[in-house]
């Protein structure tokens, strides 16, 4: 498998060497970036905004040609923007934190998207279970690893771990709902709408709503990208976050963007609801005050500690791992 995906990083660096022009900082001529989304097409509002202002002629009205690109979805997405192929992706800002940790690569979050987690956790209303607490004598699935937010959540709820079967549970949420587990792990932006398509209600634990530091997608670069190519990314984030905007004052409308890129095969309600669900988690009191995609050094730090705590990782700079100077032009977010 690690052969397999050093061969697609291989291939993809061969591709974007021959398609994608990575043009030094000029000045008001027209430019050149890369963007890959963290995954396959879909409505998660990061990638929306990329779809948006490509769409609607935002880049361009910021002399800025992007080549939207998805990645297969094993990483290579953060090998890419390391290595200075790709200018911007997208990435879970915890797992971005962790990769800068180790193996060290050198990643910086320019804006983040989602003010709080993507995941939360989920039992079938039937249960009769109310908070955390009820999940002693019951089974919680994690997919992978136990994440370090699972175990805070249980801390500050104040139930007990020992009290409590964690297994590995995959991506399949029919254990849910074939009752195979008790409690299952969530993107809050998909497997909702999976179970309620087949006729559950259900009970949603948010490990942001009992205190824990948690944050969402973010668009992401290399520091050396940073460094060499500020006004790239600075255009790119100007016509990306007004075409977040957009979706948020037009989300019918930024849906029928996003299917370009999905294919008319997509199920567009499932699209719908990971959009809404998503510009949930936009807001912020940071962003109320500062503009979308605005992050602080307490939001990382308070992040980190957590991470830290539950031995997800060791500690870093966080300082340097994320910045708001290509946030502090007010223009960005205006239509």
């Amino acid at each position: 498998m690690r052969f397999i995906t050093r061969l697609i990083i291989v291939f993809l660096i061969a591709s974007l060497t021959g398609c994608v022009a990575i043009t030094p900082r000029g000045n008001a001529d027209t430019l050149r970036m890369a963007f890959m989304a963290g995954y396959q097409p879909q409505a998660s509002l990061a990638f929306v905004g990329a779809y948006v202002a490509q769409e609607l002629g935002y880049f361009a009205e910021e002399n800025l040609i992007v080549e939207i690109m998805h990645s297969p979805g094993r990483g290579e997405h953060l090998q890419l923007v390391a290595a200075g192929k790709v200018h911007v992706t997208t990435q879970d800002a915890a797992i971005m934190l962790m990769r800068r940790s180790d193996p060290g690569l050198p990643l910086v979050s320019i804006a983040l998207v989602g003010q709080r987690g993507q995941q939360a956790y989920a039992a079938l209303a039937g249960s009769g279970m109310q908070s955390p607490k009820d999940w002693e004598g019951h089974t919680v699935g994690y997919k992978g690893t136990p994440p370090p937010d699972l175990l805070a959540l249980l801390n500050a709820s104040g139930a007990d771990a020992e009290k409590i079967e964690v297994i590995n549970v995959g991506f399949d949420p029919r254990l849910l709902s074939e009752g195979r587990v008790d409690v299952y792990p969530i993107y809050k932006s998909n497997e909702p709408y999976q179970l309620r398509s087949w006729g559950y209600d259900l009970t949603i634990w948010d490990a942001a709503d009992y205190g824990v530091p948690t944050l969402g997608l973010a668009y992401v670069t290399s520091e050396e990208t940073l460094a060499n190519q500020p006004e790239e990314l600075r255009r790119f984030l100007r016509a990306a976050l007004r075409g977040i905007r957009y979706a948020q004052e037009n989300p019918e409308e930024a849906l029928k963007h996003v299917m370009v890129y999905t294919g008319p095969e997509s199920n567009i309600d499932h699209m719908r609801f990971m959009l809404m669900a998503e510009l949930e988690d936009l807001e912020s009191e940071q962003t109320l005050e500062h503009g979308i995609g605005w992050q602080t050094a307490e939001q990382w730090q308070a992040m980190q500690d957590m991470l830290v705590q539950y031995d997800a990782m060791q500690a870093t700079d966080t300082d340097s791992a994320f910045t708001t100077r290509l946030l502090e032009d007010k223009a960005q977010t205006s239509p």
